[in-house]
């Protein structure tokens, strides 16, 4: 006898009562996570730390209302650390005060931007990008996150380390160790040991224990032990300053007029583009995890991101997007809907008011401490290993995209990797004529729609191709034929096969054919691949 499937909660105030009790206990412990992190991630971005609290406070209980993205957490995330230091220093020009003020009139823009991309259903332009091109770009915000919060781990004071840049920061390591303030590195290596060897403890019970949640407790009893709280460490300030918890108006416009104008455009289109691309990267991750296999709506999400931003950066909030490692522990947790996300901002709400003067005891240390377990995460040895099982030219774009984001900034960075990758698809032999315009032909035969894919299908022309994918109606046998292709890309390869699955989810067949006569670049099963036979012909 054939297993039933498993019945989808409901939604809305239905799925509220239908589910509260699974989405509270959840919404608790993902709160539990979210606390230091928010302040953590917020702190590294020259915000006060309490307003990435504030962030995800209203990624919770705003932003619940208008997405229908059942399993994603709304919140502060690092990816947008590099983004936001960068906007309030550029646009505070050293005054950090300022710089917070006018970075909000852009988050605040921004927001504004992603509503209307949302509306205007923009977010489907995602697929351009090229996946290694957004891989590199994320592993080189995780070494920049990394190369700044080593030396705060180790008691070396900011104003060393306030205006150089990543590179700079990095050599700068092995002077840090030697000038380290021996109580400060204590908790930073004790931080470091609970966040990277938690997972490995044999004691279950401990196990369900978030490390970060656990950091936070430990640290601040070291800290207390060594009396942190007394004058600060060289001109360190070993605890953190939080800042006030309000709802007040902190928004500066400023920064559209005047010289600040040419930074303020460059931060607005950082924040609406890498926003938006990690937050629906984040949504399709999380939809793959959904043990009901629900699909979200990825317009729809892009303007509930945009609504929580307007609102999180009119009353001093960090930017916002759906953050990937709490909508997983989510999942783990046994979170049923979007009512989880509105919980787990209640929680922290009621602990900002209730918690406020543990808050102000947790050390610098702790926090950096459990940046640099994120930033590893996003630029750790398996991602390298991994995209390079993809093929050596996706592990080609990847490095390039870090190395010029590390050397410039992301904008440049990640249009360097589009640069790099349209260089290799030219290089194994695809026709400029192809990379935009891939002239896709369906006809019908016997109630079967055949998609010929004559041209190269690559990731510049893959939206054509899924334009005409989406015209066909649900529930069609389907059959797309890359015999004639000469060249099919990784992120072609993914994005397709990721098509096939949803549409055969809402009940139709589809088969990716003609691959016979192709060579995959590596062992991978959606490596990119050329069609052998088409260059005997053409030879």
């Amino acid at each position: 006898m054939m297993k039933s499937a498993l019945r989808k909660p409901a939604t809305g105030v239905v799925g509220l009562k239908e589910n509260w009790k699974a989405d509270l206990l959840s919404g608790f412990l993902v709160s539990l996570i979210a606390l230091p992190l928010s302040l953590g991630i917020a702190g590294a971005s020259n915000f006060p730390p309490i307003m990435g609290v504030v962030s995800a406070i209203v990624g919770g209980i705003v932003v619940s209302f208008f997405t229908n993205s059942e399993l994603t957490i709304k919140g502060p995330a690092a990816g947008l650390i590099v983004i936001v230091a960068g906007a309030v220093d550029e646009l505070g020009k050293g005054n950090p005060v300022a710089g917070w003020h006018l970075a909000l009139g852009a988050i605040v823009v921004a927001g504004i931007i992603q509503v209307l991309m949302g509306v205007f259903k923009l977010p489907r332009f995602a697929d351009f990008f090229p996946l290694s091109a957004v891989y590199g770009m994320l592993a080189a915000i995780g070494i920049i996150i990394m190369s700044k919060q080593l030396h705060l781990a180790v008691g070396i004071a900011p104003s060393e380390l306030k205006g150089k840049e990543p590179l700079e920061l990095i050599k700068m390591v092995p002077h840090s160790l030697l000038q380290m303030e021996y109580h400060i590195a204590i908790i930073g290596l004790v931080s470091l040991m609970i966040m990277f060897g938690w997972k490995y403890l044999s004691f279950s019970f401990f196990k369900k224990l978030p490390p970060a949640l656990v950091v936070l407790v430990v640290s601040v009893l070291l800290g207390q032990f060594f009396h942190l709280f007394e004058p600060a460490y060289r001109d360190f300030k070993p605890l953190i300053n939080p800042g006030d918890f309000t709802l007040a108006y902190n928004v500066d416009f400023g920064g559209m007029k005047g010289d600040l104008l040419p930074v303020f455009i460059k931060f607005v289109a950082m924040f609406a583009l890498v926003g938006s691309l990690e937050s629906l990267l984040t949504v399709k991750a999380i939809d793959l995890l959904d043990p009901f296999k629900r699909r979200a709506d990825l317009s729809r999400d892009v303007v509930a991101v945009g609504i929580g931003n307007i609102v999180a950066g009119f009353i001093g909030g960090f930017p916002m997007i759906s953050e990937v490692a709490r909508s997983s522990a989510n999942i783990n947790n046994g979170g049923k809907t979007r009512w989880a996300n509105l919980f787990h901002g209640i929680f922290l709400l009621i602990f900002v008011v209730a918690l406020s003067p543990l808050v102000k005891m947790i050390p610098v240390a702790a926090l950096a401490a459990m940046l640099i377990f994120v930033g590893f995460r996003l630029a750790s040895p398996m991602e390298f290993k991994h995209v390079y099982y993809i093929g050596k030219e996706q592990l080609v774009i990847f490095l390039v995209t870090i190395a010029v984001t590390l050397s410039t900034d992301l904008l440049i960075g990640i249009a360097a990797g589009i640069i790099t990758k349209i260089i290799i698809q030219l290089y194994y032999g695809v026709k400029l004529s192809h990379i935009f315009s891939p002239k896709v032909e369906i006809r019908v035969n016997n109630e079967v729609y055949f998609v010929d894919v004559p041209r190269a299908a690559v990731f510049t022309n893959y939206l054509s191709l899924k334009g005409k994918l989406e015209s066909i109606p649900k529930g069609k046998n389907v059959h797309v034929d890359f015999s004639d292709s000469p060249y099919v890309d990784h992120t072609v390869m993914e994005n397709v096969t990721r098509f096939k699955n949803d549409y055969e989810q809402s009940g139709g067949h589809m088969e990716l054919i003609g691959f016979e006569h192709h060579i995959t670049l590596s062992d991978h099963p959606l490596a990119a691949r050329k069609n052998q036979k088409r260059e005997t012909i053409l030879s």
